[in-house]
């Protein structure tokens, strides 16, 4: 299917257009739509999700696919945060009733037949305005405390559709959602360097040697591969630490949330089958793999069952 380019999005959809609120159906329709043109490390929702859900999982999808692509595709920080303002101000207006964007007239239901409250929404929007204005990152608390806000909200989101949201089970789907942010970080750190991110800890870049001019040379030495699969194996550990939310959810969530996890450590065995070479090309699951995956998580919850 056709990718989606932003730009012909928002000549369609953008503070200018003035295009007429669609339906419900037509939201719902367009939402969906823009999920299978895109093409992410593992499926965005699982065809063995009840079909009940699969709308709601397309709206939250969108709204979040229109908020990174207005942080990461415009090629203009300063369009960028205007855009993400008025982004910000959909969602205000979505959550009061308001809505003519298809992504906001789709949401307002999801939000409305789950009780969403407007934080993860607006915490995602903190965030992506956040890698506007800061390209550089200290620590790895640091970087977490951007994870919480860039990753973490979307779990909570998962968690809120199977109406299962606990103080328990956020705390073990951040862990997951922030393995998954750190996995893509560390697969996309050649993208992300051409955008002016390094999003690798300065203090861990110091202490394997690897220097700035390292990362805009684009070199895989040995310094960096350390490096690399140092931040790899932390990832991991977040990746499993989260694992034992597949068996507190209910059923209905259980095979969608194991195929994240083990989508993310996939991911991992990529770069790692790579040598941590990132800058070469980027390590991504073939088809092959994410349907090896999904057989095995699917031949498990049955086993389980």
């Amino acid at each position: 299917m056709k990718n989606v380019n932003i730009f012909d999005e928002l000549r369609q959809f953008g503070p200018q257009a003035n295009a007429p609120a669609p339906t419900l159906a037509e939201a719902e329709a367009y939402c969906s739509d823009l999920a299978r043109r895109r093409q992410e490390n593992f499926t965005v929702v699982s065809f063995l999700l009840p079909r009940a859900l699969r709308s709601h999982f397309y709206n939250i999808y969108a709204y979040c696919r229109w908020a990174d692509d207005l942080s990461d595709e415009i090629g203009d920080p300063a369009k960028s945060l205007e855009l993400l303002q008025w982004w910000n101000d959909s969602l205000v207006d979505c959550f009061a009733g308001k809505a003519s964007h298809p992504v906001f007239v789709a949401l307002h239901e999801t939000v409305r037949q789950f009780q969403i409250p407007i934080e993860p929404f607006a915490d995602l929007l903190s965030a992506f305005r956040q890698d506007q204005t800061q390209t550089r990152y200290e620590t790895l608390d640091e970087l977490l405390g951007y994870c919480r806000r860039s990753a973490d909200p979307v779990g909570r989101l998962i968690l809120y559709l199977g109406r299962c949201f606990s103080a328990e089970n956020a705390r073990l789907s951040d862990s997951i959602c922030t393995g998954l942010q750190l996995v893509n970080f560390w697969q996309d750190v050649a993208d992300d360097r051409r955008r002016g991110r390094i999003y690798v800890p300065q203090e861990d870049c110091r202490r394997f040697g690897v220097a700035e001019s390292d990362f805009a040379a684009g070199k895989c030495t040995d310094a960096f591969r350390s490096l690399l699969k140092y931040e790899c194996d932390v990832a991991e550990r977040y990746l499993l630490a989260g694992r034992p939310l597949v068996e507190i959810v209910p059923n209905k969530l259980r095979l969608d949330i194991e195929l994240f996890i083990e989508g993310g450590l996939g991911t991992v065995h990529a770069i790692r089958r790579a040598n941590y070479d990132v800058w070469t090309a980027r390590p991504h699951l073939s088809k092959m793999n994410k349907s090896f995956i999904a057989v095995r998580c699917w031949l498990m919850s049955h086993l389980k069952s």
